[in-house]
C-alpha cells in the first residue's frame, strides 16, 4: 500500500509526428495541450499528431517542458526563454502558430502572436504584404484612396520594405 505523501506516478505518453517520428512525454507536461489532453480523458498514450510535422513537434516539447517548470522562481527564467523562443524565421513561427492552434496550446497561441504582431509594428504596407505573402490587389488609383482617406495611419514610424524580415 502506497503511502498518502508519495505523488501518483505520472504516465508517459507518445507523441507521434506526421514523419512518424514518436516522443516521449509526461502528461504532467503534455496537459498543456487542450488536444492532448482531450485525447488522455478518452484514455489514449499514443497520440498522432498528423498535422505536426517532427521540427515544430520538437519546439512546442521544448516550449511546455520549460512552461511545465512555472514557479514564482523561475519567472525571469521563462520570460528570457520565451524572448529566445520566438526568435526564428516567419515561416518557422507560422508553423509553428498553426500547430499550436491544432494542439490548443494558448499561452504558446499568445507568445507566437505577440511575436508577429511586434515584428510588423512599423512596418510598411509592402512590407507587411511581404511578410504575408498578400498580393495587392488595388489599382494605383484606389490604393491612393485608400492612403488619403486613412492617412493617419501611414504617418508615425514608416519602415522601408528593404528591412530584414526575420
Amino acid at each position: 500500500m502506497a503511502s498518502s505523501s508519495e505523488k501518483p506516478k505520472s504516465k508517459i505518453l507518445i507523441l507521434k509526428s506526421c514523419d512518424e517520428d514518436e516522443f516521449e512525454i509526461d502528461e504532467s507536461i503534455a496537459i498543456q495541450s487542450g488536444t492532448i489532453k482531450n485525447m488522455m480523458e478518452e484514455d489514449y498514450t499514443h497520440i498522432p499528431l498528423p498535422n505536426v510535422n517532427t521540427q515544430t513537434l520538437i519546439k512546442i516539447i521544448e516550449y511546455m517542458k520549460k512552461h511545465a517548470e512555472k514557479s514564482d522562481s523561475n519567472e525571469e527564467d521563462i520570460k528570457t526563454f520565451d524572448k529566445d523562443f520566438v526568435k526564428m524565421k516567419f515561416t518557422e513561427v507560422f508553423g509553428l502558430i498553426l500547430a499550436a492552434n491544432y494542439l490548443n496550446i494558448n499561452g504558446l497561441m499568445d507568445l507566437l502572436c505577440q511575436s508577429v504582431a511586434d515584428k510588423i509594428k512599423n512596418k510598411s504596407v509592402k512590407a507587411v504584404r511581404k511578410i504575408f505573402n498578400i498580393t495587392n490587389d488595388f489599382t494605383p488609383e484606389e490604393e491612393e484612396k485608400v492612403y488619403e482617406e486613412h492617412k493617419w495611419a501611414h504617418e508615425e514610424g514608416k519602415e522601408h520594405i528593404d528591412e530584414s524580415l526575420d
